[in-house]
């Protein structure tokens, strides 16, 4: 340059924003040659395509959007003039040598306004770094009085003191801090979908109780155990733990545990709980989903009655595209069912997966599981959307939705299933809302159809009904049967022979009422006794005609007659000769003898069906022949056999269980 440059107090360096289009960039401070003038381009030194001209630089082709283009003057620091004693004293160099200089204490000072420094208020304390071997493998900290010192690594950081903000903190090492939670890919996990990241996470656990999954998609190839007290936790659907091997992805296998925000994918199960060595209890699973495993969750109650599973909690999980069960309650071993588990606001969806079983399935569960605003959406290929098993007692339902076809049943109660509680029932599938092989073991209300309402053993103490409907048995046979106690009337059918009506022992049926009535024509009688017990009002009760009914209740002790249509007129006729047996079915008999002989002969007196009842026989006819009355094996009426000889004479006897006595006779 031939002429001096002022030097104006701007730094020496400018940044500009390229966007794709501008190839020129300007800069504000003066250079003294080309080569003083650096260019970067996102922090990368550009050695060529570009030119210096006056005052800007020219790119040949345009930075691409967004790259960051800086500009700085870096001249090296180097004095060429010599001012030769009694020579020629040169404004031009001189103006020249002081425009270096001022150039050079504005590089300076650019430098060293990126360095940690002093503020300007405060007096420097000694700024001398300690020595090499003071200082050999620590970290630069500052002591309390703000000087420098070495400061001791502990793992790859160093550790000064953190205080968190508020009243009462206490002051804390770094690495004390970030101990609390810890990150798998502090272990090393990489989360791309491609690499097994499964050793990441049991070293994670191995060294801390609290382990947090970022997002990524983290293959797994064996089980991922959670144990006593520890916690794995994500960033909701975004973290997903990912196998393609048929193994648990994840099991809980002692207590007080927590599992949330995850995403579980394929697998022979998503979740497993049961107590390995220890109980299974007060784990939480919340906001977690579960895709395309074989069954979703499992609860085994596994070996030992030692080590249950019991109250662990279920929140806000969704289980999608199950295979064969969402949720799973079983046992595998000789150990308690999965007891008081509780699970609210779950669901199951087929999402169009051909689920094979449930998609709730009690297989085993003794006492209280609980199901609160539970919904079971399947495929029309399921067994059930819920299913509760023969091993399951006080199974509780609130406010629960199901939804298939094809004729999928909505609840299927097994035979051995007791006291399920349903509650507020929404059943969206075509077939049965209840299923019921329990026999009526479960309590309904809002549920169920046509009935929505279902009470089990149940005191009312002020009862108004505008509609009473009896559950009433048909039974059609021969032969003996045994009548059960979940029916208030049995309409029986002795068409094809006789039968032997056994009521369930008075002990087993305490304040049951029972009506028992014969609704065919046929002469086949029905008898009526007790199993183990003395039977209705301390006898046997028969039936022989058609609409003969009686009404029964138990006290617990006995069973008692309350009604009955066996009143004095209660008839049979018979017309025939030879030995006609009375039955005692009826309270009447019509004999006719016309066509020969006949000997009506009574039971035994001391016959169950005979002690303490009266019967009336009575000659119809107007033939000769007599009508002889004589009792199988004794001696007859008043000790004698009697005879009816003409037309309309009659005799009432009645047996007091010794023998059979004369009432009257006409």
């Amino acid at each position: 340059m031939t002429e001096h440059i002022k030097m104006p107090d701007v730094p020496p360096l400018v940044r500009a924003l390229g966007n794709g289009v501008q190839t020129q960039f300007e800069f504000p401070f003066p250079v003294f040659a080309s080569e003083d003038v650096v260019v970067y381009l996102n922090g990368a030194r550009q050695i060529s395509g570009f030119d210096i001209d006056s005052g800007k630089v020219i790119f040949d082709a345009a930075p691409a959007s967004g790259t960051i283009v800086t500009i700085e003057r870096r001249m090296k620091f180097e004095r060429l003039t010599d001012f030769i004693e009694g020579g020629d004293f040169s404004a031009a160099a001189i103006n020249t040598e002081l425009d270096y200089l001022v150039a050079g204490l504005q590089q300076v000072a650019r430098d060293q306004s990126g360095m940690i420094k002093y503020s300007d208020g405060e007096n420097p304390s000694d700024t001398v770094l300690p020595s090499r071997s003071t200082r050999a493998n620590k970290a630069l900290g500052f002591d309390g009085n703000g000087n420098p010192v070495a400061v001791t690594l502990e793992g790859s950081m160093a550790a000064p003191d953190f205080t968190a903000i508020g009243f009462g903190a206490v002051t804390r090492t770094s690495h004390d801090k970030f101990s609390d939670y810890v990150s798998v890919k502090d272990f090393g996990a990489v989360g791309d979908g491609l690499n097994d990241d499964t050793h990441a996470f049991q070293k994670a656990f191995a060294a801390h109780n609290a382990v947090f999954v970022p997002e990524g998609e983290y293959i797994i190839n064996s089980t991922i155990e959670i144990k006593e007290g520890q916690s794995l936790s994500g960033a909701g659907d975004a973290s997903v733990l990912k196998t393609s091997s048929d193994i648990v992805l994840i099991e809980m296998t002692q207590s007080y545990a927590t599992l949330r925000n995850l995403k579980l994918f394929g697998g022979a199960v998503g979740l497993k709980l049961y107590g390995k060595a220890s109980p299974c209890v007060n784990n939480s699973i919340t906001d977690l989903t579960i895709w395309q495993a074989q069954t979703g969750i499992l609860l085994d109650g596994y070996t030992s009655p030692d080590n249950p599973c019991y109250w662990n909690n279920f929140d806000r999980v969704l289980v999608a595209q199950p295979f064969v069960n969402g949720i799973l309650l079983t046992k595998t071993g000789g150990g308690d069912t999965p007891n008081a588990n509780r699970f609210h606001g779950c669901r199951v969806y087929s999402l169009g997966a051909a689920t094979s079983g449930h998609g709730l399935y009690v297989e085993h569960g003794q006492f209280n599981n609980s199901f609160i605003d539970f919904e079971a959406n399947m495929s029309n290929t399921v067994q059930a959307c819920v299913r509760c098993g023969a091993q399951s007692n006080k199974t509780l339902f609130v406010n629960l939705y199901t939804e298939s076809s094809n004729s999928v049943p909505n609840v299927r109660l097994d035979a051995g299933s007791v006291e399920t509680a349903i509650y507020n029932l929404l059943s969206m599938s075509d077939g049965a809302a209840i299923w019921d092989f329990s026999g009526g073991q479960y309590t309904a209300y809002n549920a169920g159809f046509p009935y929505k309402n279902r009470l089990q053993r149940t005191t009312v103490t002020d009862l108004n009904t505008t509609l009473q409907r009896y559950d009433t048995r048909y039974t059609d046979t021969s032969g003996v049967i045994d009548l059960v106690a979940d029916r208030s009337m049995q309409l029986l059918s002795s068409y094809s022979g006789a039968i032997t009506a056994r009521l369930p022992n008075a002990a087993d049926a305490t304040g049951v009422m029972m009506m028992i009535k014969k609704i065919d024509s046929s002469k086949n009688v029905i008898t009526i006794l007790e199993n183990g017990g003395e039977g209705p009002d301390r006898t046997n009760y028969y039936l022989g005609s058609a609409n003969d009914y009686v009404q029964m209740m138990s006290n617990g002790a006995e069973w008692f007659v309350i009604s009955s249509n066996r009143s004095p007129g209660n008839t049979r006729y018979f017309d025939g000769s030879g030995i006609y047996d009375i039955d005692m079915a009826v309270d009447v008999y019509l004999l006719s003898s016309f066509g020969g002989a006949l000997n009506a002969r009574l039971p035994p007196a001391d016959a169950p069906e005979a002690v303490g009842r009266m019967v009336t026989l009575k000659k119809t006819d107007v033939s000769g022949n007599a009508v002889t009355i004589s009792e199988a094996g004794g001696a007859g009426p008043d000790g004698y056999s009697q005879t009816l000889s003409a037309q309309y004479q009659a005799i009432t006897l009645v047996s007091d269980g010794g023998q059979w006595h004369i009432v009257s006779r006409f």
